[in-house]
């Protein structure tokens, strides 16, 4: 682990901890919403807290919520809630979002904005687009579930987005692994590191979409769908 982190220094993809940290205390924590700061402490203390969204990772995905105007996301994939729960307190009064953090969800008085659907991701999907309605019905989409199904789930927002909605996709650098040899990966990475090499391969060449990749928190794929 000790040489995967050096590797990565050296190649430029970890800031130091000390910049890192004045861009969150300069910028990033001082909006933080109370709820969002709660619910972030209350995951802190979890063995797997790293799954979690970093919080300059949301504070991006609030303005895409805004500038695209969102009344309708959805979210594939939930840990403790911190992303589905900054949807929630983004979006309108009448907005919806479709998708551990709960309690806390329920104290910042939005869970009514909230449709949590508690399944395997795809078949879900796939029933929501039996209703032809919510074709092109959803502003803004999050997708932070299986690496390995990245791609599925991304053709059916093409189908769930709007023309100009906006879908992000998380862990799209898996931790800085995508440029690494085999033998540097920690085992605990190894299993999506091709999944998600592959997927950002398909993405970077698809027409449907205009991307930016941004190396906020573990990597961001940043899709607006034009067609």
């Amino acid at each position: 682990m000790e040489q995967y982190t050096k590797t990565l220094l050296s190649k430029g993809l970890l800031q130091s901890e000390d910049l890192y940290r004045y861009i969150l205390e300069t910028s990033v924590y001082p909006r933080e919403p109370e709820p969002l700061k709660e619910l972030r402490h209350a995951t802190a203390g979890h063995p797997r807290a790293r799954l979690a969204t970093s919080p300059d990772a949301g504070q991006l995905m609030a303005m895409l919520l805004k500038l695209v105007n969102a009344k309708k996301a959805i979210e594939v994939g939930v840990y403790t809630g911190y992303s589905l729960l900054l949807n929630a307190l983004t979006i309108p009064e009448d907005g919806k979002t479709f998708e551990i953090g709960l309690p806390i969800i329920k104290k910042a008085g939005v869970a009514d904005k909230i449709h949590f659907i508690e399944s395997e991701a795809l078949p879900a999907l796939d029933q929501l687009l039996q209703n032809t309605e919510n074709e092109g019905s959803f502003d803004f989409a999050f997708v932070d579930a299986d690496k390995g199904n990245y791609w599925n789930y991304h053709e059916r927002m093409m189908k769930l987005l709007k023309v100009g909605g906006v879908v992000v996709y998380d862990n799209t650098l898996w931790s800085g692994t995508v440029i690494l040899p085999d033998e540097l990966v920690p085992e605990n990475l190894k299993q999506w590191k091709e999944p998600t090499i592959e997927f950002n391969k398909l993405v970077a060449v698809d027409p449907r979409v205009q991307l930016s990749h941004a190396s906020v928190g573990d990597g961001m794929a940043i899709c607006t769908r034009l067609y």
